[in-house]
């Protein structure tokens, strides 16, 4: 995976939850590897999953089908980068 690649796509992430869920460029930039999620993000509830994996599939011109989206990919703002990066960069 190259890293420039890698840095867009976490940019776009980033990007996307703060637009989607109306969080604070402060708020936003502050996401890291291990900070959680659904959960643990009021903002992030399970109406506005949908809307954040739509926009990220625009964004990045990928494809997210409904058997891949789990907990587990929503769990830490990593998991979520990496999942899209996986398809993003493929």
């Amino acid at each position: 995976m190259q890293r420039e690649g890698f840095a867009d796509v976490e940019n776009a992430v980033r990007g996307v939850l703060r637009d989607v869920l109306g969080l604070s460029e402060e708020r936003a930039a502050a996401f890291h590897e291990d900070t959680p999620l659904f959960g643990a993000l009021p903002e992030l509830d399970s109406l506005a999953v949908a809307g954040v994996l739509t926009e990220i599939e625009d964004r990045l011109g990928i494809l997210i089908e409904d058997d891949e989206v789990d907990g587990e990919m929503l769990e830490s703002f990593g998991a979520l980068t990496r999942f899209a990066a996986d398809k993003a960069l493929a």
